[in-house]
């Protein structure tokens, strides 16, 4: 039987060079970065893992609609071209741009909550849980257990407890509900996305109380292919359908345009309710810009439009989704500890089977960054007990659950031999996993600390020690 290959369904136009450097130069890099690889310089990193966010490659047609930018302070043509795509692929009935996702997350926060409100969501995200506290209030995890356990192969890992949030419901009365936080391809549980059956469910039992629910919806067509691929009856549908689908179950959205639809800044704040929307507009124009810009050029605007277009296409979406698999998969087969199943925007390493030498208090998923770093040029970013911060009450460390490191993978930017030599990197830190030390603060930032802190490096455990 002949062997069938997948390649890009795309070529290439024009090429960014990349700088290898050598171990010794990294090792003085990473340390003077204070072993936190968000302080690096891009010029410093070979292959650049830390996010999918802002990071993807623009088509053509994206760059040929930044030549039509129409720049005019009010009432911009590429701002109806978005908000007509929006209402088309999305079908949410309004549209409130802004500089990117966490300025149309501040906005439904400052909207919606109430000092003492409870906020239940699947899983938290580092920005969206701030803002909810800043406005005074406090997030419920409401996410599957199946969620919380790295070795699961629970298809659906997204999914939302219905136990759970008619708990929080009854204990702080619906009322006291500003609203349910629900993203698609959940980020902090590893890329993991939410099945339509429950979110059909969620829907029913949120209406019967009159809570509303807002989208996450940053990867929301990543979230849509996954359903196609594994949920009964839905092989037949196109991802665009499914995505629309998805969203006609929410009551609004907060939207980072730097995943899905393909741009390097934007997003926006979808919504149904008149009303809000009205309150959205004026509380947009303090913050953002007018509510026809939002903090962005006009040619932002229409690159986003063409992206949310393109985002949907089912070549696309399905080898943005492959190359995470063929990564995930060449890992899994070296035996290295990943968090399974593998989701749709990156590889998710689990750093306590990992170093299972180092305790949490010694950040073991930032330890390993530093590691992948030094043995391949390979920028990562943790996703552990440095990302989720410090309790708001107590003042002590969140300690989750997942202690990880995410491989998040642009979109059309990497070839698979990238992805071979990213694995090569990974599998040369694991042989020598007993080496990497643990770290300790030495500059820790008031809020998400993981984008500014500084570390040093503890004395390295004895070999073969664990906790």
């Amino acid at each position: 039987m002949k062997k069938s290959h997948w390649a890009e369904p795309y070529k290439i136009k024009m090429i960014e060079p990349l700088r290898k450097t050598t171990r010794e130069e990294r090792k003085k890099l990473i340390e003077e970065a204070g072993f936190n690889p968000f302080q690096l310089k891009s010029e410093d990193v070979y292959i650049d893992l830390l996010t999918d966010s802002g990071t993807s490659a623009m088509s053509d047609r994206q760059w040929a609609g930044m030549m039509m930018g129409d720049e005019a302070y009010s009432g911009s043509r590429n701002f109806y071209h978005l908000e007509a795509v929006v209402q088309e692929y999305y079908g949410y009935k309004y549209v409130v741009p802004t500089h990117q996702g966490r300025g149309a997350e501040h906005l439904i926060s400052r909207l919606l909550i109430r000092p003492g409100m409870y906020v239940p969501g699947n899983m938290y995200f580092t920005t969206t849980r701030l803002h909810q506290e800043l406005a005074g209030g406090n997030f419920t995890d409401v996410i599957t257990d199946e969620a919380h356990d790295p070795d699961s192969d629970f298809p659906f890992k997204g999914n939302i407890d219905l136990r759970k949030l008619e708990a929080i419901i009854n204990e702080a009365g619906a009322a006291n509900i500003a609203y349910l936080s629900l993203a698609t391809t959940v980020n902090m549980a590893g890329g993991q996305p939410i099945s339509l059956e429950n979110m059909k469910q969620v829907r029913k039992l949120t209406q019967q109380h009159g809570i509303r629910i807002i989208h996450d919806m940053a990867r929301v067509a990543e979230n849509a292919f996954m359903i196609q691929q594994h949920a009964p009856g839905y092989a037949d549908r196109t991802v665009a359908s499914i995505v629309k689908e998805i969203c006609s179950l929410t009551d609004g959205a907060v939207m980072s345009g730097k995943k899905d639809a393909l741009v390097n800044i934007g997003g926006f704040l979808a919504l149904n309710d008149e009303g809000l929307y009205e309150e959205a507009k004026n509380l947009v124009i303090v913050y953002e810009g007018m509510h026809t810009y939002g903090g962005l050029a006009g040619r932002d605007m229409e690159a986003m439009a063409i992206g949310i277009t393109e985002s949907v296409g089912e070549a696309h979406i399905a080898a943005r989704v492959y190359q995470v698999h063929y990564l995930g998969n060449l890992l899994k087969e070296a035996g290295i500890p990943v968090l399974n199943p593998i989701g749709t925007h990156g590889v998710f390493l689990n750093a306590r089977a990992f170093l299972p030498h180092l305790p949490q208090t010694s950040f073991p998923a930032q330890a390993l960054t530093v590691a992948l770093y030094e043995a391949g040029g390979v920028r990562t970013v943790e996703r552990g007990i440095v990302s989720a911060g410090r309790d708001k009450e107590t003042g002590d460390h969140h300690y989750p659950s997942l202690e990880l490191v995410r491989l998040a993978i642009p979109r059309r930017v990497y070839t698979l031999s990238h992805m071979d030599v990213v694995a090569d990197a990974i599998i040369e830190a694991y042989e020598n996993r007993y080496d990497i030390p643990g770290l300790e603060f030495t500059m820790e930032p008031k809020y998400l600390r993981f984008f500014q802190a500084r570390f040093r490096q503890l004395s390295p455990e004895p070999a073969g020690t664990a906790h």
